[in-house]
């Protein structure tokens, strides 16, 4: 991990890489988030960053890699894809959420995009499958209640390394 983290950084930080942060540019160039939909909020979630450039610090890389593993427990995958996936960081994840969520996994383009009418429908019935408390969003303990009727979450979610 150590020696995967360093090569991130630019070749005058390698020698201090405990303390050096790697760029967000440059963590979006591992393989494992290249192609994942949810790359940019990967990198706000785990970056400590002070300055909200999503930077990451060796010790955050090693959070995401923990997560990503697959000893990782259904709880802890389910926790940060929870928070990956509240675009607002409200601690909720409501329709707005569930609209940029749907949007991420369908593609921004016109030819994948859904209709009003069908993200509306899709949105509904998310909610009426997750929304326990029927107060129009979803909060943690919802949406760990439904991954955890989904055997394949953790090995299928977007979390394996």
């Amino acid at each position: 991990a150590y020696k995967r983290f360093s090569e991130l950084l630019p070749k005058e930080e390698r020698e201090n890489a405990c303390s050096a942060r790697a760029p967000k540019s440059q963590i979006l160039t591992l393989p494992e988030l290249r192609a994942n939909p949810f790359q940019h909020r990967i990198c706000r979630v785990f970056s400590t960053s002070d300055s909200g450039d999503d930077s990451i610090s060796f010790e955050d890389f090693l959070d995401m890699l923990s997560v990503f593993s697959d000893s990782a427990t259904s709880d802890i995958k389910s926790h940060y894809a929870f928070r990956i996936f509240d675009f607002d960081d409200d601690g909720t994840l409501d329709r707005k959420d569930l609209e940029k969520l749907v949007n991420c996994l369908t593609g921004q383009d016109e030819e994948s995009r859904l209709s009003n009418a069908e993200m509306e429908q899709l949105i509904q019935n998310i909610l009426e499958e997750s929304d326990i408390d029927k107060d129009g969003t979803i909060n943690l303990s919802e949406f760990q209640h439904v991954v955890s009727r989904s055997p394949d979450f953790a090995r299928y979610g977007g979390f394996q390394q």
